[in-house]
């Protein structure tokens, strides 16, 4: 499921099912499924219109249904689709620039590799009482001082 933006209505414009459709790149008949689950239309008439304010509250409404926070000491596993406590107790902060990085942790019920990005100083409010092993993040390819072995250009400049 991709995830719509209820940002992309303009509160002070109606819209038929049609635009509403084109609008967020989707059939027809999702936003007819979407009226048919509480979204509500300016009245019965056709062409169905729906009022951008209302749209907007309606999608908000249900990414809001879908968030599922994560408490203090736990990641978001991806295939679980909950929150998890990291196996073994112990969390890998990749650190980056300016004290930003990456959590990383295998996942205590599935073994499935979790992730989250975090400034170095949330730690202890993130993460309390599980061991954090902080290590310096590999450099991206564009930070690495030598050239790279499989360039197509030889080392003297000649090609």
């Amino acid at each position: 499921m991709t995830r719509l933006s209820p940002r992309l209505a303009k509160l002070h414009r109606s819209y038929t099912v049609d635009e509403v459709a084109r609008l967020y790149g989707t059939h027809r008949n999702t936003v007819r499924a979407w009226c048919k689950a509480g979204l509500s239309v300016i009245d019965a008439r056709r062409p169905k219109m729906i009022q951008g304010q209302v749209l907007r509250a309606f999608l908000q409404a249900r990414r809001d249904r879908t968030k599922k926070p994560c408490a203090p000491g736990t990641l978001y596993c991806c295939k679980c689709r909950t929150p998890r406590a990291p196996a073994h107790g112990s969390v890998v902060f990749e650190s980056r620039a300016a004290g930003a990085g990456a959590l990383r942790a295998s996942c205590g019920f599935c073994g499935t590799q979790m992730f989250r990005r975090a400034r170095q100083s949330d730690l202890p409010t993130i993460m309390p009482q599980i061991v954090i092993l902080i290590v310096q993040a590999p450099l991206h390819i564009g930070e690495c001082a030598s050239r790279s072995p499989n360039c197509d250009k030889r080392q003297n400049g000649s090609t």
